[in-house]
């Protein structure tokens, strides 16, 4: 059968979920061991006949009993961890597994003990019944009751071992893919701030920036020349200022967006018509890092350019119930039907960035406007974030 590529993940994945169980289960071969030597040396330290092959077997295999259920409490500890807010609740839960799992286990060392006798010592087993007569199954009632009280302390110290084993497990697998995660951010974070800094730094770009300033000091506009040089180094200001966060303030990302859209618009001049709706309640929600910035930059680049007369882009940011709606439309040529991707760049790493960061909650659709024109929309759980002054983040204007 041909692999396909789901394979390798999935097989993976397989991998990492058994592993533990399989360990978990073999651990039990030591105290397995260890009852067999025990039987054997205390028969020879009180000078009795040595353990029959049944009595050594019923040593060791009533510990692997339990490397049975171990998977079973595994898989319960993965399905129903303690953990806030319903860590109350599943202690409780456990307790209940606990007890049932000490009667299997009890139950199979029973059974694993009248097996033995009837396949290794089927004479003794005959003359234990006729002895009892018609009181053979009360007695082995009697017999399996007194085996469950019996060993119920010691089976809830071992559910509780191995199911603290399963959580200590877990919970060191989830940290380590914390750390990947926060590994991968930050490196999706780096490949941000090195794409937007290629798109304010890229040759086209600061080819026609330059060239309008050249103009306008040509033509002796002193003011409005200095204005466009302070926006592209504070626009520069801005990225570099970023450092390492994976997430901003709206109303930071729309000042770097402002001082972008001031820049084009000084090219374009009347060309670009830029409308911004922005809610004033969601002006502290937490955004992305340059992902607004991005879908601007598209909508001027796969629209506005492609007009030969006035373009309109709509930048719009509002609250919908838990999540936040970001919306960049132009009125551009919109969508080619015959293009096999959508246009743009930093789409896909803008849809890593929002998995990484808020998984099937988020999501970006590209699609045609509603008259005309193409249509962005971001959407990503809603939660308030303080400036990055109140953060840490290091201000400095070098």
């Amino acid at each position: 059968m041909p692999r396909t590529p789901d394979d390798g993940p999935s097989q993976s994945g397989a991998r990492r979920v058994l592993r533990p169980w399989m360990i978990g289960s073999a651990l039990w071969l030591v105290p397995a061991l260890f009852g067999i030597v025990d039987q054997i040396a205390q028969r020879r330290l009180h000078g009795v006949p040595p353990a029959s092959p049944r009595e050594l077997l019923f040593a060791g295999g009533d510990w692997l009993v339990y490397a049975l259920i171990t998977p079973a409490v595994f898989w319960l500890s993965s399905r129903w961890p303690i953990r806030q807010p319903r860590a109350a609740r599943r202690v409780w839960l456990h307790a209940t597994f606990a007890l049932l799992l000490c009667v299997a286990w009890a139950l199979g060392g029973k059974l694993l003990e009248l097996l033995l006798a009837f396949g290794l010592e089927p004479e003794k087993v005959r003359r234990a019944l006729d002895d009892a007569g018609g009181d053979a199954l009360q007695r082995l009632g009697v017999d399996v009751a007194g085996w469950i009280f019996t060993t119920l302390p010691f089976g809830l110290v071992v559910y509780v071992s191995v199911a603290g084993m399963a959580h200590a497990i877990r919970y060191f697998t989830e940290a380590r893919e914390r750390e990947v995660q926060v590994a991968r951010l930050a490196e999706q974070l780096a490949g941000a701030r090195y794409a937007a800094l290629q798109a304010q730094l890229n040759p086209h770009f600061l080819f026609n920036t330059l060239n309008t300033i050249a103009v306008r000091a040509r033509d002796g506009d002193g003011a409005g020349t200095a204005r466009m040089v302070e926006q592209l180094a504070d626009i520069l200001r801005r990225t570099l200022r970023r450092h390492r966060a994976n997430e901003v303030p709206l109303s930071e990302e729309l000042e770097l967006v402002r001082e972008y859209l001031a820049l084009e618009h000084a090219r374009f001049s009347d060309r670009l018509r830029p409308m911004l709706e922005i809610e004033d309640a969601v002006r502290s929600a937490a955004v992305p890092s340059f992902a607004l910035q991005h879908l601007v930059e598209n909508a001027i680049r796969h629209g506005i350019t492609k007009r030969l007369d006035a373009g309109r882009v709509r930048i719009a940011a509002r609250r919908d119930g838990d999540f936040l709606e970001l919306v960049v439309e132009d009125d551009g040529p919109g969508l080619d039907p015959a293009a096999t991707a959508e246009p743009g760049h930093g789409l896909a790493d803008t849809r890593a960035r929002l998995a990484a960061l808020y998984g099937a909650r988020a999501s970006l659709v590209v699609a045609p406007g509603e008259r005309a024109g193409t249509r962005a929309t971001l959407r990503i759980p809603y939660r308030e974030l303080a400036p990055l002054e109140g953060r840490g983040e290091e201000r400095g204007d070098g």
